[in-house]
C-alpha cells in the first residue's frame, strides 16, 4: 500500500520538477541566501533588554533630520544644474557633465575625513593660510558632506526626465506673455517633480546607511550607535537597533518604488543660448560645489602627501583590498547570472531577484552585524576571508543582478529559439548564446561590484580577519588615531578607484540621445 502510494506521489510530482528550471532552484538558494541575515538579526534582537529607550529617540530624530536635509539639499542644487546640463548651451557640456557628477562616484567619508581636518581651529586651512574657520561637525557638518556626494542622484534623474519634454508647451507660455524663469517654475518642474522626488528619495537613503561621514563629524545616527554597541560588546542591542534601521528603510524603499518616472513623448528640445558673460556667471556658479566636493578633499590629501611622503604606507593594504574585490566581484557575478536569468523567463524568477535586493537596501553595518553573530555561531567561519566576502557579495550582488538581466532582456529572442530549432538543449543554447551575448553586463557588473566593494568601509570594519587591512579600513584607523597625514595615499588611492567607477557609468551613457537644436532654430 505504501509503495503504491509513493508511486502515485513520484508520478504527481515528476512533471512538476521537471518544469522547474535549473536557473529557479539555483536563484531560490541564493535569495534565501540574501533573506538570512535578516532572519539572523530578529534571532539576535530577540535577547534585547530594551527595545526603545529615550537615546533611541535622539538617534531617531538626528537620523530622520540628516534625511531630511540631505534629500532637500541634494534637490536644491541638483535641480538647477539638471537644468544648466540640459537646456543651456554651454561649452565643454561632456566635461561639465562629468565633472558635476563625479562626487557621485566618491565615498562620502572622503570628504568627511578632510572637512574636519581642514576647518576649525589648528586644521589645515587654518596652517596655511592664517584664516581661522569655524568647524564643520554636527548635523550641520554630516548634512553639507551628504548634500555634496548626493547631489548627483537628483542631478541626473532630473537630467534624464527633462531630456523627454516637449519644449512646446514652453514656447506656448512665453508667445502668451509668460517670462522665463515663471515658465520653468510653472511648467517644466511639475511635469518632472516625480524624476526629482525619486533622486531625493536616493539621496536621503544614501544619508540613512552611511556610517562613516556621521561618526566622523560626532553625530550620532543609528549606523553609528550600531558600530558603538558592538565595540561595547552589546550584540543584541545592535541587532534591535538594525532592525529599528531596516524599518525606516523599508519605509524609504516603499515610498521609492511608489515614485513613478513617466516619459513624454518626444519633442522639440529646449535650449538656451546665452551671451558669453551670462555663461561665465552661470559657470562660476557651479565651482563652489566643485571646489568643495573634489578639489578640497584632493587638495589636503596632496598636501598631507607632500608633507609626509610614501614611507609610511604599506602596499600590502592595496593589495588586500584588491584581492577582496577580485573575489566578491567574480563570486557576485556567479551568483547573478542565473538570477538575471531567471527573472527573465518568469514571474517567480523576478520575486527570486527582488529578494536579493534586500542586501543592497540593508547598510553595511547592519549586514556585518548579523554576520558576526553567524561568525560566533560558527567558529570556522569567524573573522575570516569568506565571511567578509559573502558580506561583500550580498551587499552589492544587485548590481551585478541589474547589469546582467539589462543586458539578457536587450538580446534578439530569435537567437535563441533558432538553436533550439537546431537542437539545442536549453543549457546549451545558454552557454552558447546567450552567456556570450550578455558577457559586457556580465564584465560591466563585476567591474561596479569591485569597485564598490573597494570603498566599502563599515563591513570590512567589523568582519575583517585580524591583521587584514584594507584602504578603507586603514583611513579609517589613521583618523581613529588621529595621524591625519598617513591618510593621503589611501585616500588618492580611492580618488583614482572612484574615478574609474564613474568612467564605467558614463562609459554606457548614449551621449547623442539628446539631440541639440541648431543655433538657427532659436
Amino acid at each position: 500500500m505504501f509503495k503504491t502510494l509513493f508511486q502515485a506521489l513520484k508520478n504527481t510530482l515528476n512533471p512538476c520538477i521537471k518544469r522547474w528550471p535549473l536557473s529557479y532552484s539555483l536563484s531560490l538558494i541564493i535569495a534565501s541566501l540574501a533573506f538570512f541575515p535578516v532572519i539572523i538579526l530578529f534571532t539576535l534582537a530577540s535577547d534585547s533588554v530594551q527595545m526603545f529607550d529615550a537615546r533611541n529617540l535622539d538617534i531617531l530624530s538626528n537620523t530622520l533630520l540628516l534625511m531630511l536635509f540631505t534629500g532637500g539639499g541634494a534637490v536644491i542644487i541638483g535641480v538647477p544644474l539638471a537644468l544648466l546640463l540640459t537646456y543651456v548651451n554651454i561649452p565643454w557640456r561632456r566635461f561639465w557633465l562629468i565633472l558635476l557628477t563625479a562626487p557621485l562616484a566618491l565615498p562620502s567619508y572622503l570628504g568627511a575625513f578632510t572637512f574636519y581636518a581642514a576647518f576649525g581651529a589648528g586644521g589645515e586651512i587654518e596652517n596655511m593660510l592664517g584664516i581661522t574657520t569655524p568647524a564643520v561637525n554636527g548635523l550641520f557638518g554630516s548634512s553639507l558632506i551628504m548634500v555634496l556626494y548626493t547631489y548627483p542622484f537628483v542631478l541626473l534623474s532630473t537630467r534624464s526626465a527633462l531630456s523627454s519634454l516637449d519644449a512646446s508647451q514652453v514656447y506656448a507660455a512665453r508667445t502668451l506673455g509668460m517670462s522665463l524663469l515663471p515658465s520653468i517654475w510653472f511648467v517644466v518642474l511639475p511635469r518632472i517633480r516625480n524624476a526629482i522626488t525619486g533622486g531625493a528619495l536616493l539621496a536621503a537613503m544614501y544619508a540613512l546607511s552611511d556610517f562613516g561621514t556621521p561618526a566622523i563629524m560626532g553625530l550620532n545616527t543609528f549606523t553609528s550607535e550600531i558600530y558603538v554597541e558592538y565595540n561595547a560588546f552589546g550584540l543584541s542591542q545592535a541587532a534591535m537597533l538594525s532592525l529599528q534601521l531596516l524599518a525606516v528603510v523599508a519605509l524609504m524603499l516603499y515610498m521609492e518604488s511608489k515614485v513613478n518616472v513617466s516619459k513624454e513623448p518626444p519633442g522639440r528640445h529646449l535650449t538656451f543660448w546665452p551671451s558669453p558673460w551670462q555663461t561665465k556667471l552661470l559657470l562660476l556658479a557651479t565651482l563652489p560645489v566643485v571646489i568643495f566636493s573634489i578639489f578640497l578633499p584632493l587638495a589636503v590629501f596632496s598636501l598631507w602627501l607632500w608633507r609626509e611622503g610614501v614611507s609610511s604606507f604599506d602596499i600590502q593594504y592595496a593589495i588586500n583590498s584588491g584581492y577582496a574585490s577580485l573575489i566578491a566581484a567574480v563570486v557576485a557575478v556567479i551568483f547573478a547570472l542565473p538570477l538575471a536569468y531567471a527573472a527573465t523567463k518568469g514571474k517567480a524568477g523576478r520575486i527570486m531577484e527582488r529578494i536579493t535586493f534586500i542586501g543592497f537596501g540593508i547598510p553595511g553595518i547592519v549586514m556585518g552585524t548579523a554576520l558576526v553573530y553567524t561568525g560566533l555561531q560558527l567558529p570556522f567561519l569567524y573573522q575570516t576571508l569568506g565571511l567578509l566576502i559573502l558580506a561583500y557579495v550580498l551587499r552589492f550582488l544587485p548590481l551585478a543582478v541589474g547589469t546582467i538581466r539589462s543586458s539578457t532582456e536587450s538580446l534578439d529572442g530569435a537567437l535563441v529559439n533558432a538553436a533550439r530549432v537546431l537542437g539545442a538543449k536549453p543549457k546549451e543554447a545558454y552557454r552558447r548564446i546567450t552567456l556570450p551575448l550578455t558577457m559586457r553586463g556580465v564584465v560591466a557588473g563585476a567591474a561596479l561590484v569591485f569597485l564598490e566593494v573597494m570603498r566599502e568601509l563599515p563591513a570590512t570594519l567589523l568582519l575583517g580577519p585580524i591583521g587584514f587591512e584594507t584602504l578603507s579600513t586603514y583611513l579609517w584607523r589613521v583618523y581613529e588615531a588621529g595621524y591625519f597625514g598617513r591618510a593621503a595615499i589611501p585616500g588618492l588611492l580611492l580618488f583614482f578607484i572612484s574615478g574609474l567607477g564613474l568612467a564605467i557609468m558614463f562609459s554606457t551613457e548614449r551621449w547623442g540621445s539628446v539631440t541639440l537644436n541648431e543655433r538657427s532654430s532659436r
